[in-house]
């Protein structure tokens, strides 16, 4: 378990059997400090679903975390403990459902779950000329379409970036437009 930026480079370019060693080498102070904390709280058998949430936590937004990782500043086994740690305390924040009729997903009737959709009760209409002809393509292309902004941004032949500065600028035109219209 070195942590040295050689091995952090290639985990954050997803090398496989890098990222597999890491695992195997770190797990167990992941999990012993993911059991530290939720043991003495009577929650120890969910040790391991917290535990996969900090390696998830290390990969999300690109390896964001990881790359912060600073070997000059602690061990790599220190890093991952106040992470693991972080993590524990986290997921006793969120609780759980206790008790003896404590219901899983599972258990509980689909009807109770389902939902009723919503239409609304007009179309919302966008007057002509409020958004650019870029904005509305945007907007139908995110939300009619359901597409996501990657898939935007190649349809466009724009970057990422673009699409989303385009949707904030749209949305940002349009809550006033109807603020302006509530108001008068």
């Amino acid at each position: 378990m070195r942590g040295d930026p050689k091995q952090i480079e290639q985990l954050v370019r997803g090398n496989k059997p890098a990222w597999d060693r890491f695992v195997t080498e770190t797990a167990a102070v992941v999990y012993a400090a993911v059991q530290k904390r939720l043991g003495p709280a009577g929650r120890g058998d969910e040790a391991d679903d917290v535990a996969q949430e900090v390696y998830l936590k290390l990969c999300r937004n690109d390896y964001k975390l990881l790359r912060r990782y600073d070997p000059a500043k602690a061990k790599i086994t220190t890093f991952l403990t106040v992470i693991a740690t972080t993590t524990a305390i986290d997921a006793l924040r969120r609780g759980r459902p206790t008790g003896v009729h404590a219901e899983t997903i599972d258990d509980v009737p689909e009807s109770r779950l389902a939902v009723d959709p919503v239409e609304p009760v007009q179309p919302i209409r966008i007057p002509d000329g409020l958004l650019s002809e870029r904005q509305a393509t945007v907007l139908r292309l995110l939300y009619n379409e359901e597409k996501d902004v990657a898939e935007v941004a190649a349809l466009l032949g724009v970057e990422a970036q673009t699409v989303r500065s385009m949707h904030h600028k749209a949305l940002t035109k349009l809550r006033q437009h109807f603020a302006e219209v509530d108001q008068g």
